[in-house]
């Protein structure tokens, strides 16, 4: 499914250069369900950032599928995006202006779907997350596992291969996580590979495999006492398996925010 091979990022600070990822490697199946934990200034953020392609990388591979991905044009990096990967995110990046209906389907008005049309298909997905009837309710209007479980539906839409979560249940009550990770596991079992970086053991303990970042490297099995005994059934990732991060930033769905119309195309 995907495969970073000897990946390298830095960041410029000031006038030094800080080290982000470190000759990463991470080899993930197709219908994985991985789970990436690490403290602050792991590289989770970061990696996340270089795998949903909204940012680049300096040295290394990675492969998406069959396609090397690297120094792509903004153009070719949106059409990877929107065809190949689905966006969770702790803030749930939902349009404040727009319905849940509309903030579905936007995805598919910027693949050039008409209007009639990819409101009918937002509905379908509405339904599969349990939210049909809240169609026409503004995000204000909705609690955070509602609003958690449109932008589900809105990263599924484009019928991606791929989900990247970002602490999909961050700002959830425990028993919401529960149900958000539910849900998650419902979606994984249709087929699609899924990534959540998370900080909470509980909902790493609900993903299939862990992965471990300390200072932008994957954490050698021999220095994971830690994490084995307080997630006794999760295996951890070998040396060539590893995710890194600093914060996402803003995707071609959150820059929509600030538009006030959606024009047909």
């Amino acid at each position: 499914m995907l495969r970073l091979s000897k990946v390298n990022k830095y960041y410029r600070v000031g006038t030094h250069s800080l080290h982000v990822l470190r000759d990463l490697d991470i080899d993930v199946a197709d219908g994985e369900f991985v789970a990436i934990m690490g403290s602050s200034g792991s590289g989770k953020s970061t990696l996340l950032n270089i795998l949903g392609i909204l940012d680049d990388y300096d040295s290394g591979e990675y492969w998406l599928g069959d396609t090397l991905i690297r120094s792509l044009s903004e153009s070719k990096a949106a059409h990877y995006r929107n065809r190949f990967i689905g966006f969770v995110f702790q803030s749930f990046n939902l349009l404040p202006f727009k319905t849940a209906l509309e903030n579905v389907a936007l995805p598919l008005y910027y693949q050039g779907v008409t209007r009639r049309k990819r409101n009918v298909i937002a509905g379908e997905y509405l339904e599969r997350v349990g939210l049909r009837d809240w169609a026409d309710h503004t995000p204000a209007e909705m609690s955070g596992g509602q609003k958690q479980r449109v932008a589900i539906a809105r990263a599924l839409i484009g019928k991606p291969r791929l989900i990247l979560a970002d602490e999909p249940t961050g700002a959830l009550d425990s028993e919401t996580s529960q149900q958000i990770m539910s849900l998650l596991r419902e979606i994984h079992e249709t087929g699609i590979t899924m990534l959540v970086v998370t900080h909470d053991p509980e909902v790493a303990a609900r993903t299939d495999r862990l992965i471990r970042l300390k200072d932008g490297k994957v954490v050698d099995p021999n220095e994971t006492a830690e994490a084995a005994a307080s997630h006794p059934n999760l295996p951890v990732a070998v040396p060539e398996r590893s995710l890194t991060a600093p914060a996402i930033p803003a995707t071609a769905v959150a820059a929509e925010g600030r538009r006030r119309s959606m024009d047909e195309p």
